[in-house]
């Protein structure tokens, strides 16, 4: 049974990570003030050390709930494919990703921008949940290429979400190198077509 402290201490969690995801979402990870947050959440500056070890920690349990919500989406864009081709599975997923990145930008950007320490651990439940979007990858590549080794699956994996990722962050940093924001798409299905080719 759940103490009264125990459950203050997360109400006041949930009330910082909730006021914390609102500052990422308009202006960035970059834009956390622990006064800021004592101030949204309704506490002391101290209180927030009570509840989470720093402003990483705290940034990490924002993007625990951003990657839930990024694997949902990109969940519902493997179910609304199933009988596509895996290349035509693999572009679905993408544009999921795609949508999701344009339309929660600053949060979604918190997710790679997060600056560990160096002996820093990342937590476990941070690992399963690229995990879990790393599997809805895997299913189409262990398709194309089941004669590869499980080691060299699980490295096109990665780097097919790098590609894609690449192509997304550029493409909506609008840089030189990048492609114009009306083209992600097309680049996206390019890119996945050609490395999925047998």
């Amino acid at each position: 049974m759940t103490s009264k402290a125990e459950q203050r201490r997360a109400e006041l969690r949930e009330k910082l990570i909730g006021a914390a995801e609102m500052r990422i979402r308009e202006a960035g990870v970059t834009s956390l003030r622990a006064r800021d947050l004592a101030k949204d959440a309704g506490c002391a500056v101290g209180a927030i050390y009570n509840a989470f070890d720093d402003l990483t920690a705290l940034v990490m349990a924002v993007n625990g709930r951003t990657f839930q919500r990024l694997g949902a989406e990109v969940e519902a864009a493997v179910k609304a494919s199933e009988g596509a081709s895996p290349s035509d599975r693999l572009i679905r997923m993408s544009e999921a990703y795609l949508d999701f990145a344009s339309a929660n930008n600053l949060l979604w950007r918190a997710l790679f921008d997060l600056e560990l320490p160096a002996d820093g651990e990342v937590p476990d439940w941070y690992r399963a949940a690229l995990d879990r979007l790393f599997q809805h990858i895997a299913g189409p590549v262990a398709e194309l290429f089941p004669d590869q080794p499980q080691q060299e699956q699980a490295l096109t994996v990665r780097a097919l979400f790098s590609s894609v990722h690449g192509i997304v962050l550029l493409g909506l940093e609008n840089r030189i190198s990048g492609v114009p924001p009306q083209e992600i798409r097309r680049m996206i299905a390019l890119v996945l077509s050609r490395l999925t080719m047998k």
